[in-house]
């Protein structure tokens, strides 16, 4: 054959499995390029092709010769196959692959041919496909399609582009992606650590930095250590360690040790002892503000130049427990002016008489984050400290501390830091809404914590993709909620299964003539995932709508009836305040669905084999009111009003009998929840509304509500009104601020001069009516309004 190199984009979507096999067959030469846009193929002659059909066509040419027509055919149906994602249409093509290759070996003729590759490629190309596939129903086809796997040029073709897809993530160049490396990596030699604090629960940023350090560790073949550093007894507890372990476990991130900064108190003390006697550390006392003051303005302390034997003794004095001690501290002597301020001697050793949730009261002196990190990073052979780049001003100070002992130098490698609008991560503050009562715990659905987003849906599998999507970029960015969302979605959408409720609150009984029992049918969870199984759908002549639905009938409206067929309104009872009571409906089954404009979830009235079962859905709104609050915000100035949204729903009898605790399902035209509560006793099922990335979903619910008052920190309420709804401040650019509308309180007529009475209380302005004072009256034969010529009353006939 010809002399051909085919070059392929290995994150093609879709990828061209069939001119890779193809190529492969024929021994032709295969390169994957990540920069390549799509397939080309290169002739020894200089002729480059591009096409995927004309590609094909010139490998075929070297594979074993069937009949020409029926390849051309096959070749055609699979090149339609690739594109097809309605399920029935690919069941219906699959069956008549599967009966075609009933009594074949090949699609064509007694050997393989390029119409083979062709229609391979495309069966794998298609996920719908394969998940079809998977159900072993289409017995020959699926001989046929391992078969065609099993070829060695396939296996070859198959092992190459996953090794090349490997490859890419260490090569590709997008901004989010890891492109760079690793600074000096070498494979089977990279230690990488996640040094949690035990002084809280894991949440959403602590994610990015533990999934960060997992993957480096992976991609290198190395390893990486769990660390928790518990230098602080004021803040940290066991139960914190519990629930990271935990929650690192529901990640699937394990470490290849575990590890605590107190296993090294004594290397540390004595590592700060020996920093003393070189001079390049003192004990100093004075007080912790006015410290912060010079070390801002850039002075001495006092006790800059002591003796070393002095700081030895004062060191000693502080490591005694000693209450006279505890005023005192050691600092690194780097710099008193430094540009950089995180160089001007920063405290490297308090005095803290607390016991220690590990140590006990062995100590009474601990080292600081600044001190006891880059030291324990050498000594457990970490290569590659991953720091997230808030700490950037920090990394010269951490290469001084390895320099100043002597000790093993260790690669500081940054990146952003995971921050979300309307989200708070700081751990002081999410303690407050805590003690404050205005969330449930740590594991709150309003929470950023692991835990707390996991309750309010989020999978893990979207977590891990999303934190890896964002990669290792330097750029400081706050992001919007919508894309985890979103990509949380693309994986719920095709597990969960479907149930329908309906709202309790102005529940609308239909009464539907046409059906006169009550039966019931056996239809799919999924229309689309017939492997979640089955419910069991009933049909009666009483059924249940929403309120919201029923005000949109029209009489004598066509609407249809989901999983049943179409029905017409007939008559409806309105109330007074123009609440629907109650609704007539014929059905009429022979109707068109794709011609109604409204299709809408029921429920069929209960019956001692379908009892309706009561549930609560629960929507959530974002803790505070602005995108990010500033330094000089205060968090409880910023609260929103209101939070939790709950909604008593009827739901049919499937939710009780299939739906486990931490399930996620779909109420259809309602949206995506999970199971947060099951029923026990006089207790019913919650299910928390799980966003789904549009902006509808993660707009403001609470409005303009005033703020509810929060307890200060001494005791006294705080009634603040909110000033942002959810979206924050008016956007720049916007109409200026009215003036406020005015609020006395009158009576307006229903029909403006005549009517029944109507209290108005309203911050809104009277506008004049459009068609005066006067009652408008639509005329009774032609349901019309009568309107006034245009042209006045003259004779406008052409002359």
């Amino acid at each position: 054959m010809a002399d051909y190199t085919l070059i392929l984009p290995p994150a093609a979507a879709p990828f061209p499995f069939a001119a890779l096999i193809s190529a492969t067959y024929t021994s032709a030469t295969v390169t994957f390029d990540p920069e390549a846009s799509s397939p080309l193929l290169k002739t020894s002659d200089g002729k480059q092709i591009s096409d995927t059909e004309e590609i094909l066509a010139m490998l075929g040419a070297h594979i074993t010769p069937g009949d020409s027509t029926k390849q051309a055919t096959l070749i055609t149906q699979a090149k339609n196959l690739a594109h097809v994602t309605a399920y029935p249409e690919v069941v219906s093509a699959i069956d008549s692959l599967d009966d075609h290759l009933a009594y074949r070996t090949f699609l064509v003729g007694h050997t393989v041919t390029s119409a083979d590759f062709a229609m391979w490629g495309a069966l794998k190309a298609n996920a719908q496909v394969l998940g079809v596939l998977k159900r072993n129903q289409h017995l020959h086809l699926q001989r046929w399609y391992t078969y065609i796997e099993a070829l060695p040029s396939t296996h070859r073709a198959l092992t190459a582009l996953a090794d090349a897809r490997a490859q890419k993530l260490r090569t590709n160049k997008t901004a989010a992606s890891f492109t760079l490396g690793l600074p000096e990596a070498v494979e089977g030699k990279v230690v990488t650590r996640f040094p949690p604090e035990p002084s809280g629960y894991l949440h959403i940023g602590h994610t990015k930095a533990a999934i960060l350090n997992q993957y480096f560790a992976s991609m290198y073949k190395g390893q990486l250590i769990i660390r928790f550093d518990d230098t602080n007894p004021s803040k940290e507890k066991e139960e914190y360690e519990t629930t990271i372990l935990q929650d690192l476990e529901l990640l699937d991130i394990r470490g290849d040790r575990l590890t605590h900064t107190s296993d090294y108190f004594q290397e540390l003390h004595d590592y700060c002892v020996e920093i003393i006697k070189r001079g390049k550390a003192y004990a100093d006392d004075t007080e912790q503000m006015e410290m912060r003051q010079m070390r801002m303005d850039g002075i001495a302390s006092r006790r800059r130049d002591e003796s070393v034997e002095d700081n030895l003794a004062r060191f000693a004095h502080m490591a005694s427990g000693d209450p006279a001690g505890q005023g005192w501290c050691i600092r690194a002597k780097i710099s008193v002016d430094d540009g950089n301020k995180a160089m001007r001697d920063p405290v490297i050793y308090r005095a803290n008489p607390l016991p220690h949730h590990r140590t006990g009261d062995k100590w009474k002196v601990y080292p600081t984050y600044d001190f006891a990190c880059p030291i324990v990073d050498s000594m457990e052979g970490v290569t590659h400290a991953l720091r997230t780049n808030e700490y950037r001003d920090r990394n010269p100070q951490y290469q001084w501390m390895l320099d100043a002992l002597g000790l093993r130098k260790v690669h500081v490698w940054d990146y952003s830091r995971v921050s979300f609008v309307y989200t708070l991560l700081s751990k002081r503050k999410l303690l407050w809404f805590v003690e404050k009562g205005l969330v449930s715990g740590w594991d709150d659905p309003r929470f950023p914590t692991v835990r707390g987003i996991r309750r309010r849906g989020m999978t893990i599998e979207a977590l891990k993709q999303y934190m890896l999507s964002q990669g290792p970029s330097q750029a400081t960015v706050l992001l919007e909620w919508d894309g985890i969302w979103a990509t949380n979605k693309k994986i719920i959408d095709p597990i969960a299964p479907r149930y329908w409720a309906v709202e309790t609150d102005g529940v609308v009984k239909v009464t539907l003539e046409g059906q006169n029992e009550i039966e019931s049918k056996s239809l799919p969870l999924h229309k689309k995932n017939p492997d979640l199984g089955e419910k069991t759908t009933v049909y009666g002549p009483v059924l249940y709508v929403d309120q919201e639905d029923a005000k949109s009938f029209e009489d004598q409206e066509e609407i249809t009836l989901m999983d049943w067929g179409n029905a017409i309104v007939t008559s409806k009872t309105v109330s007074p305040s123009g609440a629907v009571e109650a609704i007539t409906m014929k059905l009429h089954l022979e109707g068109d669905f794709k011609k109604t404009k409204k299709k809408i979830t029921w429920l069929a009235e209960s019956t001692p084999t379908n009892t309706l079962t009561p549930i609560t859905l629960i929507d959530y709104d974002y803790l505070i009111t602005k995108k990010k609050l500033e330094e000089t915000d205060s968090v409880e100035d910023c609260v929103t009003p209101q939070t939790e949204f709950k909604t008593a729903c009827w739901a049919d009898a499937n939710v009780l009998q299939k739906v486990k605790l931490g399930d996620i399902i779909q109420f259809e035209r309602k949206g995506y929840y999970i199971c947060d509560r099951v029923a026990e006793q006089d207790r019913h099922m919650d299910f928390v509304k799980i966003p789904d990335g549009k902006l509808t979903s993660l707009a403001s619910k609470a409005g303009s509500v005033s703020a509810v008052p929060v307890a200060s920190a001494d005791g006294a309420a705080k009634d603040k009104a909110s000033p942002w709804g959810k979206s924050g401040a008016p956007k720049k650019g916007g109409p200026p601020a009215a003036a406020d509308a005015p609020n006395s309180e009158k009576t307006m007529l229903s029909e403006g001069a005549v009517g029944f009475g109507i209290p108005i209380t309203t911050n809104m302005y009277d506008v004049k009516r459009v068609y005066g004072k006067g009652e408008v009256i639509a005329k009774a034969d032609t349901k019309m309004y009568e309107v006034t010529n245009v042209y006045a009353v003259q004779d406008h006939t052409s002359k």
